[in-house]
């Protein structure tokens, strides 16, 4: 089954996540349906809702969390902010570079290197301030 962009891997029960396989009766000639009656009434809104967190109750919490995190919505907004965070730091990293002396002024350090030229000259400020 293809998913859209609005809808999870959730929205569908996970024993048949084809609607074939849940429905397979609706739509047949000679079925219920033609009698006024329908065998397979179709979810909406809050009772679909309803019927695939009944589906999901016999889980655990480990498999629940982990069937979350399969779906296609939640790894874009994870990689979302995964990326800002990566920038925060990397942005942290390029202030820290404009604070320490190097020759030439606009040498390229790695990020240990930055860390450790910090941590020697935090040192020579302080022995300077004490002499």
């Amino acid at each position: 089954t293809m998913l859209n962009s609005e809808q999870t891997e959730l929205d569908l029960p996970p024993a048949h996540s084809e609607p074939e396989s849940v429905f397979s009766d609706c739509g047949r000639v000679g079925s219920a349906e033609e009698s006024g009656v329908a065998l397979c009434p179709q979810p909406r809104g809050a009772e679909q809702a309803e019927a695939v967190k009944k589906d999901l109750q016999h889980l655990s919490r480990e498999e629940r969390r982990r069937r979350r995190r399969a779906t296609a919505k939640y790894r874009t907004a994870h990689a979302t902010r995964e990326r800002i965070r990566v920038e925060a730091f990397n942005m942290a990293f390029a202030e820290l570079r404009k604070l320490l002396p190097t020759l030439p002024p606009d040498k390229k350090l790695s990020k240990i290197e930055i860390l450790r030229l910090a941590i020697c000259y935090i040192s020579y400020l302080n022995h300077v301030l004490d002499v």
